[in-house]
C-alpha cells in the first residue's frame, strides 16, 4: 500500500521545510485523512445519504469528489510541497518563482484567515462534546424524553460561563497540540488519535450491528433509489464533496508542505477521499440503527448529535457506553480538524514575527478564542442580535449564523475558485507535473482543476447566494 503511494522518479532537490517534516509516508497519509475527518462526515453524510436515494447518492457523490473534492485536494498539497512554506509566503513565492502577481498570495491569505473563522465556530461546537462526554459517562441521558433530551442541550448553550469554560478547554487543548511541533505535537496527536477514533467507530458500527432495526438501517443507507436524485441532491452532493474535506482552510497546504519529497499525491488523494466517505457510511451504520431503534428519525446537524442520539441511546441496554464512546470519537474528529486549521496562521506569525511556535501557537490561539467568544454569546445573551437584519439568505440569523454562511458561502468557495485559476492556468503545466508526475493521472488532473472544479465552484457559490 505505501509503496504505490511513492514515486518511482526523483524530483529536484528542494530544502526541507522550516517547520518539520512529517517522518513517513504513512503518517502523512493519517494526517491528511484526520484533517478531512470532521464534523460533516458524522452529523451530515449518513442524513444525506438516506435522505436522496442511498447508494445513488453515493455514486453521486464520488463523482463530485472526483470532479471538484480531489482536483482541489492534489492542488492545494501541491502548492505546499512546491512552496515548504506556509500559505501566505508559500503562494507568493511560487507567484514570483512563475514571473507572476504577487497578488497571488491572496489565495494563502483567504485560506489562512478562513481556517481561523472556521475554528472559533468548531471549537464552540468541540466544546458542546466534550460537555457531553461527561454527561453521557455519569448517566445522564438514562429514560430521556424528547421534551428532557431538547432542555438538556438548551441549558448547555443558554449558560455563558459554561459555554465559555468548555471553549476554553477545547482551544486550550488545540494549542498545546499546535505548540509542541510537527514531530511532538501534530505527529504524535494524528498518529494516536486517528487510530482510536477509528477504532471506536467499529465498535459503534458492530454494536449496532446487534439492533434489530440494523437491516432497515441498511435499507435506508445503501438501498439505491434513483428516482430521488434531483438538482438539490446534486447539488447537496456537491456541496459535501467540497465541504467535508478541509479544502480551503490552508490545511492541506501547510500540511503539504510538511510531505515526504517522494509521495506520490496523486495517488494519496484518491485514498484520503475514499477513506473519508468510508467514515461517513460507517457513520451512518453506527447511529441510524441506535436512532430507528428508538423509533426516532433522521435529522441533520446539532438535532441528531445533541438532541436525537441522546435521547435515543438512553432507551437501549449499553447505551450509556456506547454514548460515552461516541461523544469521545467526536471530540478526537473535531480536535484532529481544528489542529490543522490552527496551523497555517501559526506558522505564518512564526516567519513574519520571527517568535518561537509556542508562542505564535498562544497568539493565534487567543484570537481565535476571543472570535469564538463571540459566536457562543450569539446562543444565549446576543441571542436576539441579528448582524444582517432580516437578508434573505440568513433568516436573521445570529452572529454565530452569519459567521458559518460567509465562511462556507462565501470564503471557502472563493479560496477554491482562486487555487483552481491559479493552478490550472495561471502557474505553468511544466511546474504542476514536475511536483505530480506526468501520465493519464496528471492529464486528467489537469483537465478537471481547468474546466469542471471551476464550474462546479461557481454554482456552489451561488447555491450559497441563493441564486440557484
Amino acid at each position: 500500500m505505501l509503496r504505490s503511494l511513492v514515486r518511482a522518479r526523483p524530483l529536484r532537490s528542494k530544502p526541507l521545510p522550516r517547520y518539520g517534516q512529517w517522518s513517513s509516508p504513512f503518517i502523512f497519509v493519517l494526517a491528511v485523512i484526520g484533517s478531512a475527518m470532521g464534523l460533516g462526515n458524522i452529523w451530515r453524510f449518513p442524513y444525506l445519504v438516506g435522505q436522496y436515494g442511498g447508494s445513488a447518492f453515493v455514486l453521486v457523490y464520488l463523482a463530485c469528489v472526483v470532479a471538484v473534492g480531489l482536483p482541489l485536494m492534489v492542488a492545494e498539497l501541491m502548492l505546499g510541497r512546491r512552496s515548504r512554506c506556509t500559505p501566505i509566503y508559500g503562494l507568493l513565492r511560487i507567484a514570483r518563482e512563475e514571473g507572476l502577481s504577487g497578488g497571488w498570495s491572496v489565495i494563502g491569505w483567504l485560506g489562512s484567515v478562513t481556517g481561523m473563522l472556521a475554528l472559533s465556530a468548531y471549537s464552540i461546537v468541540g466544546g458542546w462534546s466534550m460537555a457531553y462526554v461527561f454527561r453521557s459517562a455519569a448517566g445522564a441521558f438514562h429514560e430521556l424524553d424528547a421534551v428532557a433530551a431538547a432542555r438538556l442541550f438548551q441549558e448547555l448553550t443558554d449558560d455563558p460561563e459554561r459555554l465559555l469554560a468548555w471553549h476554553t478547554l477545547f482551544m486550550a487543548m488545540t494549542i498545546l497540540v499546535v505548540g509542541r511541533g510537527v514531530r511532538y505535537g501534530l505527529e504524535e496527536a494524528v498518529r494516536w488519535f486517528v487510530p482510536v477514533l477509528l477504532t471506536i467507530l467499529g465498535i459503534l458500527v458492530f454494536y449496532a450491528h446487534g439492533q434489530p432495526s440494523f437491516d432497515r438501517a441498511v435499507d435506508f443507507l445503501l438501498r439505491a433509489d434513483f428516482a430521488r436524485l434531483d438538482a438539490t441532491a446534486l447539488l447537496a452532493a456537491l456541496g459535501h464533496a467540497f465541504f467535508s474535506l478541509s479544502l480551503g482552510l490552508g490545511a492541506l497546504v501547510i500540511y503539504g508542505a510538511y510531505a515526504p519529497e517522494r509521495v506520490s499525491l496523486l495517488a494519496v488523494a484518491p485514498v484520503v477521499v475514499l477513506t473519508d466517505a468510508l467514515v461517513g457510511l460507517l457513520a451512518g451504520l453506527a447511529l441510524v440503527p441506535v436512532v430507528f431503534q428508538a423509533g426516532l428519525s433522521v435529522v441533520p446537524g446539532p438535532g441528531l448529535i445533541f438532541q436525537t442520539l441522546p435521547l435515543a441511546f438512553g432507551t437501549i441496554p449499553g447505551g450509556q457506553l456506547m454514548a460515552t464512546l461516541f461523544f469521545t470519537m467526536l471530540v478526537l474528529a473535531i480536535w484532529i480538524s481544528a489542529i490543522s486549521m490552527l496551523e497555517p496562521a501559526v506558522t505564518y506569525v512564526m516567519k513574519r514575527w520571527r517568535v518561537e511556535r509556542s508562542l505564535a501557537a498562544s497568539l493565534v490561539g487567543v484570537l481565535v478564542w476571543s472570535l469564538g467568544v463571540l459566536s457562543l454569546l450569539s446562543f444565549n445573551l446576543w441571542s436576539h442580535l441579528q448582524p444582517l437584519g432580516s437578508w434573505s439568505p440568513l433568516g436573521r440569523g445570529t452572529f454565530f449564523d452569519v459567521l458559518n454562511f460567509f465562511v462556507t458561502g462565501l470564503l471557502l468557495p472563493l479560496t477554491g475558485l482562486l487555487t483552481a485559476l491559479f493552478v490550472g492556468w495561471r502557474m505553468s503545466a511544466d511546474s504542476s507535473r514536475i511536483e505530480l508526475g506526468g501520465g493519464w493521472g496528471y492529464r486528467l488532473w489537469l483537465v478537471l482543476i481547468r474546466f469542471t472544479t471551476p464550474v462546479a465552484v461557481v454554482l456552489l457559490f451561488l447555491h450559497a447566494m441563493g441564486l440557484v
